[in-house]
């Protein structure tokens, strides 16, 4: 009974001592710029945006641009409303059972936080159409250049699960979060080192944008935005 307690009792100093850790590397590796101010070599004249909700981020970036046009890869008539008059996308990644089965917090179920946490689920891309972006302090606008934008682009494209005819997968659902939104499979593994918000701060670190060595919370994003205001 001894020996039980004891184990026991390392178990969960091992369990807060990992907790602490945990934080503590977050905090610091996200203060730490991920990036470089280098000279200028193009016109920064692309406006984009990084949004998040409060917990999760996005990037949002124009729907039409000579780089890409985001209608040909994540079509208008996937979402609801079917509406094509939106200026905007914004694109999210993340697990793909929190996605789709939680969408409000108080949906949370324990096995959805286990699999996503242990990066046990799948992965989807979270597609939102937008006919206007506000800036404030959940998003701020970015300006970026071209090479920059095709960074973006690039690592967007690779992060989706294409079919056999090279076309992004749809998930038929109705696990939709308004009229103007819709989900795709994607690839990569979400877990307790990887969130959404890793994934977003990977691209904006491609792009040599505001960003912080590592990150698992927005916080550890918008940080980088808020101090440039």
């Amino acid at each position: 009974m001894k020996g039980t307690a004891e184990v026991l009792g390392k178990t969960v100093l091992g369990l807060i001592a990992f907790v602490v850790l945990y934080f503590l590397v977050e905090a610091i590796l996200s203060r730490v710029p991920g990036y470089k101010i280098e000279k200028q070599d193009q016109p920064r004249d692309i406006l984009i945006y990084v949004m998040s909700n409060g917990v999760h981020t996005d990037i949002v970036l124009p729907v039409e641009h000579d780089v890409i046009n985001w209608f040909s890869i994540f079509p208008f008539e996937n979402t609801q409303g079917q509406n094509l008059n939106q200026h905007y996308v914004g694109i999210g990644w993340g697990d793909k059972g929190f996605y789709l089965n939680t969408p409000e917090w108080k949906d949370l179920k324990l096995s959805t936080a286990l699999v996503a946490a242990l990066g046990m689920g799948e992965t989807a891309l979270h597609v939102t159409y937008y006919y206007d972006v506000q800036e404030n302090d959940m998003c701020y606008k970015v300006m970026i250049d071209k090479k920059q934008y095709n960074i973006i682009r690039d690592y967007i494209l690779e992060s989706l699960d294409k079919d056999l005819s090279g076309h992004p997968k749809y998930i038929e659902t109705t696990a939709q979060y308004g009229l103007n939104d819709a989900f795709y499979e994607a690839r990569g593994a979400y877990n307790l080192f990887f969130s959404c918000n890793t994934w977003t701060n990977k691209m904006l670190k491609k792009a040599n944008l505001p960003s912080g060595i590592w990150t698992v919370f927005d916080k550890g994003i918008l940080r980088h935005y808020k101090n440039r205001r």
